[in-house]
């Protein structure tokens, strides 16, 4: 059988279409610029499905039966982190949130966990701190990068921001690279949540991560977004976003505690 010639051309109507199913699933916008992106990453599907145009793997998405829609958001997800990013948001978990706590119990959302590293960390500063009545939530919309989270399973590169001493007493060297240990596993877990559906867990969390994240929503997504985090956040809790984001824009009753952190 002869392969099917493969046209790569998006055109602004299959572009515009494509944006508003990832809009409405996700609440993520693709603006204009963001062309390339798409169809890069969309290429490998299309050639997954043997179909040869932007236009038939549209007819497969618009397809209920066939679950590319959720494929498609999947693929069209950022998902950039890593170990201790953004490191002064976990010194302030350590000198503000914990300490909060007394000895009592710790729960923590990751939102937007990507890969694991985010969750891993937290797991880590909490080990370190001796708090083992702990609970770490740690969330995606995106299943690929969760089955990386859950294998827990890191290359050389990937670890390097953990210092040592950390990385020895919380990882072991396996054939396929750096594996989260049973001690970190065991305080976090893994599960599909879209940011934009219901929210099946009920809080209330002493702290929520949800760092480079909201850049993706526009205001009135970001505006809802915060409202339901405090929500779900216990008294005095902490709210933590990306460094490259701010609930200045927004009305919201959180006090600013110093740049992306904020406590209800």
């Amino acid at each position: 059988m002869t392969a099917p010639a493969f046209d790569l051309t998006l055109g602004d109507d299959e572009f515009r279409e494509i944006g508003a199913l990832v809009r409405d699933v996700a609440g993520i916008q693709l603006p204009a610029g963001k062309e390339g992106l798409v169809r890069a990453r969309l290429a490998k599907r299309l050639r997954a499905h043997g179909v040869a145009s932007y236009g038939e793997y549209l007819e497969l998405v618009r397809d209920p039966s066939r679950g590319e829609l959720a494929e498609m958001v999947d693929v069209l997800t950022t998902n950039k982190t890593d170990f201790f990013r953004e490191s002064a948001h976990f010194d302030v978990l350590t000198r503000l949130v914990l300490p909060s706590l007394g000895t009592g119990p710790v729960r923590i959302w990751s939102a937007g966990c990507s890969t694991g590293e985010e969750p891993y960390t937290m797991a880590m500063v909490l080990r370190e701190a001796g708090r083992h009545d702990a609970k770490i939530l740690a969330t995606d919309i995106s299943r690929r990068v969760l089955a990386h989270a859950k294998a827990g399973v890191y290359a050389d590169a990937i670890v390097r921001p953990v210092p040592e001493a950390l990385r020895l007493r919380h990882f072991a060297r396996t054939e396929r690279g750096w594996e989260a240990g049973a001690g970190l596993k065991s305080l976090v877990t893994f599960a599909r949540l879209n940011l934009m559906a219901r929210w099946p867990m009920r809080g209330p969390f002493h702290a929520i991560f949800c760092r480079n994240v909201m850049i993706y929503f526009d205001r009135d997504t970001q505006q809802a977004l915060v409202a339901r985090f405090r929500e779900l956040l216990a008294p005095g809790g902490y709210l933590f976003v990306g460094h490259s984001e701010s609930l200045t824009a927004l009305k919201h009753d959180f006090t600013y505690v110093q740049p992306a952190v904020y406590r209800r």
